[in-house]
């Protein structure tokens, strides 16, 4: 998956960066992300910094990556906005 990549020490998880427009849109997002979590019952580790998101993924129960953390991550993916491209005239 696009942008995703490996990351921890002792216990291993994914995660990627989302840069979106402004904190709005990063909090907009971060609620999308909630109600997936909660109803997936897979919790990610969440930090924002104004319009940047960042989202970590692994399996407590398991000590680390598992294929629920990727099939979560593919299901984020969609719910990120996508870039605004702009139109020549």
């Amino acid at each position: 998956m696009l942008g995703w990549q490996l990351a921890g020490g002792r216990v291993k998880r994914i995660q990627k960066e989302y840069v979106l427009g402004n904190f709005l849109q990063a909090l907009r997002f971060v609620n999308k992300v909630g109600r997936l979590a909660e109803a997936e019952a897979h919790h990610p580790d969440i930090t924002i910094r104004y319009n940047r998101v960042t989202l970590g993924l692994f399996t407590h129960d398991a000590g680390g990556i598992t294929d629920a953390d990727f099939n979560l991550a593919h299901k984020f993916e969609s719910l990120a906005p996508r870039p605004q491209t702009r139109r020549r005239l």
